[in-house]
């Protein structure tokens, strides 16, 4: 293809699309949305935004609250009786992984960064069998109202994230957070407390 061919038709297509970004990002919501809601037991508020492609794995016994927004590349997964609940107004950002073999709650107004991973279970060690086939211990993991985890964190299995807490990024979360205090580090250690009102 000539060059000036190539530009003509890319200023062309520039225009079009530029044209028409609110009707394409509307539509790509709504086929998402729609996406979303078929993969889950119980279906999907219509109040929730979801920007992207969500991947649904296991049984998928996952409950949303009411206007979520989830952005793309979330994954989802449960095993067994495992649930996975979302409260209302909860944010989860691109690429979260949140796996569940015993229970996962996220608390209203809650907002998860980029890339973290809320995993409620570890593999066991066997000398008989092989790392997929050793089983795995699982804990319920429950994070609280208005709990701000930071990009790439890593929460595991048996912790409570107390209300109105922050997770500072990169953090690997292996032990009860208070409510209202802030988590950093590996493992993540209190760094402040903020007071809460009400």
């Amino acid at each position: 293809m000539k060059r000036s061919l190539k530009f003509v038709l890319s200023h062309l297509l520039s225009f079009i699309l530029r044209a028409t970004r609110g009707l394409r990002r509307n539509l790509t919501r709504l086929y998402a949305h729609a996406a979303l809601s078929a993969d889950l037991t119980t279906g999907l508020p219509a109040s929730a935004v979801i920007e992207g492609k969500a991947f649904v794995d296991g049984t998928r016994n996952i409950r949303f609250g009411e206007n979520v927004l989830l952005y793309a590349a979330l994954h989802l997964e449960t095993q067994e009786n495992a649930w996975i609940e979302i409260g209302d107004g909860v944010v989860i950002s691109r690429g979260a992984h949140i796996v569940a073999m015993a229970g996962v709650s996220i608390g209203d107004g809650s907002m998860i960064g980029e890339y973290a991973s809320i995993r409620d279970a570890n593999h066991q060690r066997s000398e008989e069998h092989s790392f997929r086939e050793s089983g795995h211990i699982a804990k319920p993991i429950l994070i609280g109202k208005k709990v701000w985890i930071g990009r790439s964190v890593t929460v595991l299995g048996g912790v409570t994230i107390g209300d109105n807490a922050t997770v500072g990024a990169n953090a690997v979360v292996t032990r009860d957070v208070a409510p209202g205090s802030t988590v950093a580090g590996v493992p993540a250690v209190p760094i402040g407390l903020r007071k809460v009102d009400g």
